[in-house]
């Protein structure tokens, strides 16, 4: 496994800030030699360390602002198929009474219905509790 040293993280966190920034500017704010910034970026990536750039959209401005967690029991592994629903954004395998931990975005309450009345379709989802975010106190993609 690939061991992060300072230079790494420094690198990092200027691009959880801003991973649109060029080369130059990384290396001014890490007062690291440019070269040696494009290196440890190159290395990062082929270690897997940085699997991809992204974006952080406003969940109102592209119509995402309703947010849900939800968990499941299910009684047999899911497909592949149904996590590629657009409204499910992560999923997490849990510990305890449930197995799975999802966080979904809904325009609004209506189609977060629609999403539910569809789920109670799929067999293999034998409960679930859902939570509805009233507040997004803080949200990261890193």
């Amino acid at each position: 496994m690939y061991e992060l040293d300072t230079k790494d993280h420094k690198i990092i966190n200027i691009l959880k800030e801003n991973s649109r920034l060029s080369i130059r500017d990384i290396a001014k704010k890490t007062r690291i030699r440019p070269s040696t910034v494009h290196l440890r970026i190159k290395k990062l990536k082929k270690n897997n360390v940085i699997e991809k750039f992204t974006l952080k959209l406003n969940n109102k401005a592209v119509k995402e602002g309703f947010i849900v967690f939800m968990y499941l029991i299910t009684d047999k592994n899911l497909p592949d198929s149904f996590f590629k629903n657009t409204h499910i954004k992560e999923a997490f395998g849990v510990t305890g009474e449930y197995d799975i931990l999802l966080k979904l975005k809904f325009k609004d309450i209506s189609e977060f219905n629609d999403y539910i009345i569809n789920l109670r379709k799929n067999e293999a989802v034998k409960k679930t509790i859902t939570n509805v975010v009233t507040a997004n106190i803080k949200e990261e993609l890193n």
